[in-house]
């Protein structure tokens, strides 16, 4: 197997190429599904080949708490200086669990403040937040029940725009950015930023299909 045994570590290296093509040649909507699950699919396989190498690597050394029987001689022969790279894989993995945690933990804080901060108005499903700078965005479904958010708000997704931006806006314009925003909510574009992001974490080399998903 010699070097073989690393390609999944390897293959993501394609994804800057891959997503220029995706660009360039797919709808949109096909690009954001293709790449995003190709995203997720190299990031396990990246880290699934990290687990097995340090495993291999790592079994039959003194003091290692896995059973020696995981790291069967024919394997260790097979994987390039199996120790060494069993070794490094140890905090390669940590640094991955960590990256993760700390995005899904800040993703679910920003979401959570989002909800917060439209604690009081009425829960319509656009939110106009005075405000002298023009923004607006959609936020996805999934603040907590109670707390000084409305049912009807935590349980659905909401337009936030502010005033700013309204005021900037004529009538046709306002349909369009309302009809935009809502596409992101029906079609969750949320979780598909957020599996790509959660990819890029554990794979620096899929950064290019984040951005590229963030893209299309």
């Amino acid at each position: 197997m010699g070097v073989f045994v690393f390609l999944p570590l390897i293959l993501p290296l394609t994804a800057r190429p891959v997503a220029r093509l995706a660009e360039q040649h797919l709808h949109p909507r096909t690009a954001t599904r293709l790449l995003t699950v190709l995203a997720v699919v190299l990031a396990l396989c990246s880290t699934v080949c990290l687990a097995l190498v340090m495993v291999v690597g790592t079994a039959q050394l003194p003091g290692n708490p896995l059973p020696d029987g995981w790291s069967d001689p024919e394997v260790r022969a097979a994987v390039p200086y199996d120790e060494i790279v069993g070794k490094a894989a140890i905090p390669a993995l940590c640094a991955v669990v960590v990256a993760c945690a700390r995005t899904m933990r800040r993703h679910g804080r920003v979401r959570r403040q989002a909800h917060r901060a439209l604690a009081g108005l009425r829960g319509t499903e656009v939110a106009v937040l005075p405000d002298a700078v023009p923004y607006a965005y959609a936020l996805p479904p999934g603040g907590r029940r109670g707390g000084g958010l409305s049912s009807r708000g935590a349980g659905r997704g909401r337009v936030v725009v502010t005033t700013a931006l309204l005021d900037r806006l004529r009538p046709a314009e306002r349909r369009a950015l309302f009809a935009h925003e809502r596409a992101h909510l029906a079609a969750r574009h949320d979780r598909f930023l957020l599996a790509v992001q959660l990819a890029a974490r554990a794979n620096p080399f899929l950064r290019p299909l984040r951005t590229a998903v963030a893209y299309t």
